[in-house]
């Protein structure tokens, strides 16, 4: 008994005093990437095995964890089609329709390896609970599972920067541990107002092979917006918020 004890305490106090918290630093991480509330201009850049491209840029709106709209403004055969995303629920506008209609997570509304989940993306923490932590070198490696069976990845291994806490390279997987894609952050950038991220992430796939998806950001800015903007009957009028 008296062996038990002892062995209990000496596991206790053989935890390093600054062990890693892998919640805390998903939340970092997320932090790091985008404000909690903040305005974006992006553009995304399908690119076909044979070099052939398609372009698409797109203003985005995000408050809080869950609520993230995006508005299409090129190319011309999109533009003023949006879409809104509010927890796991997705919607498109298309303004010749005239009302939103539901997609999914694994969809994608331009094509290419991007589903709908990245391109509405919201934050990390809000989705996955981080399973373990390793601490390797200059960079960590968290291994997350999904919170939910209706998130897009059962599962993510992210390696991050040790000094900058950011991503370098996500891998996303089944359930199964099947790999879907890969995501690579480069050129990381200062855009003011304390923001300091990758502007170039691409993503390629072993389903896709050959095909190569490309997102890159021009402009990201703290912005409160108020709770009516994610509804979808404020959805024809994203660009207002210009």
């Amino acid at each position: 008994m008296w062996n038990a004890i002892v062995l209990f305490v000496v596991l206790i106090f053989a935890v390093p005093a600054d062990a890693l918290d892998g919640t805390d630093l998903l939340k970092q991480i997320d932090r790091n990437l985008n404000p909690e509330s903040f305005e974006m201009y992006r553009k995304l850049i399908n690119i076909e095995p044979d070099g052939r491209k398609k372009e698409f840029t797109l203003f985005s709106v995000k408050k809080g964890l869950d609520k993230i709209a995006a508005l299409f403004l090129e190319p011309a055969s999109e533009k003023g089609r949006s879409t809104l995303r509010l927890g796991d629920n997705m919607w498109l506008y298309i303004p010749a329709v005239g009302k939103p209609i539901r997609i999914t997570s694994l969809q994608s509304v331009i094509g290419g390896v991007f589903n709908n989940s990245d391109i509405l993306q919201l934050d990390y923490a809000a989705e996955y609970d981080v399973v373990n932590v390793d601490d390797s070198g200059s960079e960590y490696l968290l291994f997350l599972k999904a919170k939910t069976r209706t998130v897009a990845y059962d599962q993510l291994k992210i390696r991050a920067d040790k000094n900058q806490k950011l991503p370098t390279e996500i891998e996303c997987l089944t359930e199964a541990g099947m790999l879907i894609k890969t995501l690579y952050f480069k050129q990381v950038k200062d855009f003011g107002g304390g923001i300091v991220r990758p502007s170039y992430v691409e993503t390629d796939s072993p389903l896709y092979k050959g095909y190569k998806s490309v997102m890159i950001f021009g402009k990201i800015k703290k912005r409160d917006f108020r709770d009516e903007v994610f509804t979808l009957t404020f959805m024809p009028n994203i660009d207002s918020l210009r």
